[in-house]
């Protein structure tokens, strides 16, 4: 487990980016955190660290956004307004989860019961005693 905290959206966004320079495909990210903690500015980053230059949005109300001109293919889930289980069956989740790419899962709680055993779950948390930009992120290879 790897703990890092950060003090402004430009840290967050180049721990990201780090993350992305030694990610691996087929490697499926967990991000953990409320809204307005941060999950997209990290995931911009990380999105960068794949060279991917494409301007990088949660896909809130698509479910999965695709991004095949980096390195490897980035595979960017916002699970957020899923109602059941069965739409990521829909549209196909094991394709993303286990495919030649980078799978990144936001609100990834929601869908416990089919997330894969290896995957690195990342938390983002604020702590507004420590300032307003303050972020602790939690790295965790499970």
């Amino acid at each position: 487990m790897l703990v890092i905290e950060t003090r402004s959206a430009e840290e967050t966004y180049e721990l990201g980016k780090k993350l992305g320079e030694k990610a691996q495909k087929g490697e499926v990210y967990t991000l953990i955190g409320d809204l307005g903690v941060g999950k997209t500015v990290f995931t911009q980053g990380l999105a960068k660290g794949l060279q991917i230059d494409e301007p990088i949005n949660s896909p809130t109300f698509t479910i999965v956004q695709e991004y095949g001109e980096g390195r490897m293919p980035f595979y960017h889930f916002d699970v957020y307004r899923i109602g059941d289980v069965e739409e990521m069956e829909e549209i196909g989740y094991e394709d993303y989860f286990y495919g030649e790419g980078l799978t990144m899962i936001e609100w990834s709680n929601l869908i416990e019961e089919i997330l894969p055993e290896h995957r690195k779950e990342i938390t983002i948390e604020k702590d507004l005693e420590k300032g307003f930009d303050y972020r602790k992120i939690t790295i965790k290879d499970l």
